[in-house]
């Protein structure tokens, strides 16, 4: 007895006897076509080319809900994209200063408001 068997309480069918004869036409594009509706359940990206080591194919479930931040959410008219689809940030205030004492030397650091943030992503 096959673990299946042992299992199910079944021997295990092969994809050749999976249907009775007659039961179904399945030929050529037909089996083609039921393989790309169940392809539906993954997405490929379209990486950069720095990206190639990481799989662009993923599985649904691996996904999970966007729910929108409309805080985070900038006019188009704001920011400037330069063509390498990058842009400057700006400071607009400095909110806090801390100098912290090593053992040698003093380390002064400052907390920054940037123009495109709000003040959760202050740095």
């Amino acid at each position: 007895m096959t673990l299946y068997e042992a299992l199910y309480g079944q021997k295990c069918r092969s994809l050749i006897g999976w249907f009775d004869v007659g039961e179904t036409q399945l030929m050529g594009p037909d089996i083609v076509q039921q393989e790309v509706e169940k392809g539906k359940v993954a997405y490929e990206l379209d990486l950069p080319a720095d990206l190639e080591a990481v799989h662009p194919v993923f599985h649904v479930s691996m996904l999970r809900r966007c729910v929108g931040d409309p805080s985070r959410v900038y006019s188009v008219n704001d920011i400037q994209v330069t063509e390498e689809l990058d842009y400057e940030e700006h400071p607009v205030a400095i909110l806090d200063r801390q100098i912290r004492r090593l053992q040698t030397k003093d380390v002064a650091s400052v907390k920054v408001l940037w123009r495109n943030r709000n003040r959760e992503e202050m740095t």
